[in-house]
C-alpha cells in the first residue's frame, strides 16, 4: 500500500475527482514513446499490469492504440485537396487542438468518413451557427471525424509532424486488451476541453460515467509521456 501514497497527478492536474459522491484516483502511467513498432497488449502489460489492482480500469489514449495501428501518418503523405483546403478555413480553433482545421487532417476526415457525410456536417454546422448552436460539425461527421488530431504545440516528436486518426474498431480492441490484462478497459479520446470514451470491455461502470471520471483530462496535452492511466475508487 505504501506504493499507492506515492502516486502523483501531472503537473497542474488532480489525482482525485468526485463524481456523484464518490472520489476516484487517477492515475498516470509513464511509457515510451509509442509506436506503430508496438503492439499494444505488450505495452499495457509491461507498465500497467503490475499497477493494477482489484475493481481497478485502465484508460488508453486513442493516440497511442492508434500509432499502434499504423494509423499515424505522416504531414507530408497528405495531398490535401481543394475541397480539404476550403473547408478547413471554416473551422473553429479551440485551445485544445486544431482538430480539422488544416488542410491534411480535413482531408483525412474526408478519406475516413466519406465526401458527402463531410459536406453535409458543414451544411449542417452552417445552418448550427445561424441558430446560435455549436457542434452539429462533429456531431454529424461522427467520432472519426472528431478524433482526427492534428500536429499541436507541445506534442512529442515525431507527431509534431503526423495526423493520427482514430483507432479501428476501439470496442473490440478494449475488450482484447482487458482480456490481456485481466482487468476492465477503455480507450479514450481526452482533452482539455472534455472526454469521449470511444471503447469500453465491459457494460458498467457506463461510459458517460467514465467520461465523467476524466472530464477535466488528468493525462495532459503535451508531452508528460503517459498514455495511459488507471482509474480506482479512493
Amino acid at each position: 500500500m505504501s506504493e499507492e501514497l506515492n502516486y502523483t497527478a501531472n503537473p497542474g492536474k488532480q489525482l482525485v475527482r468526485t463524481v456523484d459522491g464518490v472520489e476516484y484516483q487517477r492515475i498516470p502511467v509513464k511509457t515510451h514513446l509509442i509506436t506503430k513498432a508496438d503492439k499494444m497488449e505488450d505495452v499495457v502489460l509491461q507498465y500497467a499490469k503490475d499497477k493494477m489492482q482489484a475493481g481497478d480500469i485502465l484508460f488508453i489514449s486513442e493516440k497511442a492504440v492508434a500509432c499502434t495501428q499504423n494509423r499515424a501518418i505522416p504531414m507530408e503523405d497528405i495531398k490535401p485537396r481543394k475541397l480539404a483546403v476550403t473547408l478547413s478555413r471554416y473551422v473553429t480553433k479551440t485551445p485544445a487542438g486544431i482538430g480539422l482545421g488544416i488542410p491534411e487532417t480535413m482531408e483525412m476526415a474526408l478519406q475516413e468518413c466519406g465526401t458527402l457525410r463531410i459536406l453535409f456536417a458543414a451544411f449542417c454546422s452552417v445552418i448550427g451557427k445561424i441558430l446560435g448552436r455549436k457542434g452539429w460539425f462533429y456531431i454529424v461527421a461522427g467520432p472519426k471525424a472528431r478524433g482526427i488530431d492534428g500536429p499541436t504545440e507541445g506534442t512529442i516528436p515525431p507527431y509534431d509532424h503526423y495526423v493520427v486518426l482514430t483507432p479501428a474498431d476501439p470496442m473490440g480492441t478494449s475488450k482484447k486488451l482487458a482480456q490481456a490484462l485481466g482487468h476492465p478497459v477503455a480507450i479514450v479520446d481526452i482533452n482539455d476541453l472534455g472526454a469521449n470514451i470511444l471503447g469500453f470491455s465491459e457494460k458498467e461502470p457506463s461510459m458517460d460515467q467514465i467520461a465523467k471520471i476524466l472530464g477535466d483530462n488528468p493525462l495532459g496535452q503535451s508531452s508528460e509521456s503517459t498514455p495511459m492511466g488507471i482509474i480506482r475508487k479512493a
